[in-house]
């Protein structure tokens, strides 16, 4: 085991750094390397920003998003199409269709997939509120933006069969070609995927 290089402090910096997401214990050292060499650029305003985080950061009730108000940004945007929810597996994925600017509809983040090797069960996601939302006589679509992994499908599947009673059209993001893609280096199953998603010219 390496030993400590500084107090302890810093090495508590470094041990949390190294949990997030891309970081190792390389990486958060340089990156807690950096933050100390501009503590007063970055380290502490950086402080101050997650202590407000903590204080003010909620789970939206409505549709699971993180926001620092409650309804959320998007819930309380008047602008957005309220006929059309699409369903998410978490806040990320949330995150990456806004900053697509593709769709200006409403969300719902199920937090998570279901998983038998992991144990995630149906009530253990946010299935129940989302059938709740589709009642809704406004709500016409439901837009399954799951990813295509095994227990993607399989939620996507499971998600179908709870709203079919309500009689709306589940659509799912298509899945195939890559806008830029070149064939050649694309694997088997987006292969697959997109001839069976072939549209007309």
């Amino acid at each position: 085991m390496p030993q400590a290089v500084a107090g302890p402090e810093i090495e508590r910096l470094i041990q949390l750094l190294a949990r997030m997401p891309g970081l190792g214990p390389r990486s958060a050292r340089r990156a807690a390397l950096s933050l100390i060499k501009k503590r007063d650029t970055l380290l502490a305003p950086l402080a101050e920003a997650m202590r407000v985080a903590v204080e003010r950061i909620v789970v939206c009730r409505s549709c699971g998003n993180v926001d620092t108000s409650e309804p959320c940004t998007i819930c309380a945007d008047v602008k957005r199409d309220p006929s059309i929810l699409v369903v998410v597996e978490d806040v990320s994925d949330l995150w990456a269709l806004e900053r697509s600017g593709a769709v200006s509809a409403r969300y719902h983040v199920l937090g998570g997939v279901l998983s038998a090797l992991d144990g995630v069960r149906p009530e253990h996601l946010n299935i129940e509120r989302l059938v709740e939302r589709a009642s809704d006589p406004a709500v016409k679509e439901i837009i399954l933006a799951l990813n295509a992994t095994v227990d993607g499908q399989t939620t996507a599947h499971y998600v179908t069969e709870s709203l079919q009673h309500l009689g709306l059209t589940v659509t799912r993001l298509a899945h195939g070609v890559p806008v830029g893609g070149e064939l050649d280096y694309l694997d088997d199953g987006t292969l697959s995927a997109a001839i069976r998603s072939r549209t007309n010219f």
